[in-house]
């Protein structure tokens, strides 16, 4: 398993083994790739369609390359050196590879695993030494450990990002879209951007 950019050993803390990162949706270019792949298999299955499937995935692709761009310039505006931040859990693995933000996690991958003492350590450590701009709760993990280290480090919390589920339509992040904005908006807002 290759490291992420700017990856040691210090900040991997238990990313799953097989180096399978199943939160590819984090990355709006992988969201393009998805609508593009249903957009082809929905063709392939019902041609008679193919006109209605190639229309409604054209305008949700012109959406998340404008969505693309909004990100890209809105990260722009925070210095490379700050755009470090703190999850629960490694579920943005691909954000990081696309715009340019290091993400530390105790956690590995999976939000129903339990950091060893050893990890949380780490991130406590990491930390101190990196000064990360922020940390972040997220909305599926319990937010208990993030605000234990945030409490041993003086770090403040910047809110709660959304990696494996979207809100009610009254919540800030009922689609994909949404999610992807709100995100952005707290990291860029947790880090002076």
């Amino acid at each position: 398993m290759q490291p992420r950019a700017g990856e040691t050993d210090e900040t991997r803390f238990g990313r799953d083994r097989a180096g399978i990162d199943p939160h590819a949706w984090q990355s709006v270019p992988n969201a393009a790739r998805y609508v593009a792949n249903i957009r082809d298999a929905l063709i392939k299955v019902d041609p008679a369609s193919k006109g209605t499937y190639a229309a409604n995935a054209g305008a949700y692709l012109a959406r998340l390359g404008a969505l693309d761009r909004e990100i890209r310039a809105t990260l722009a505006k925070i210095p490379a050196d700050r755009r470090r931040v703190i999850t629960s859990h490694d579920a943005f693995g691909y954000f990081a590879d696309a715009y340019g933000v290091a993400f530390l996690a105790p956690e590995g991958l999976s939000s129903e695993a339990e950091p060893s003492a050893r990890a949380v350590a780490g991130i406590i450590r990491q930390i101190e030494s990196t000064r990360a701009g922020a940390l972040f709760l997220e909305n599926v993990v319990d937010p208990r450990l993030l605000q234990q280290i945030a409490r041993e480090t003086g770090a403040r919390i910047g809110g709660t990002l959304y990696s494996d589920a979207l809100t009610g339509a009254d919540g800030p992040a009922p689609t994909y879209l949404d999610m992807m904005r709100h995100n952005v908006r707290q990291i860029a807002a947790a880090l002076g951007g």
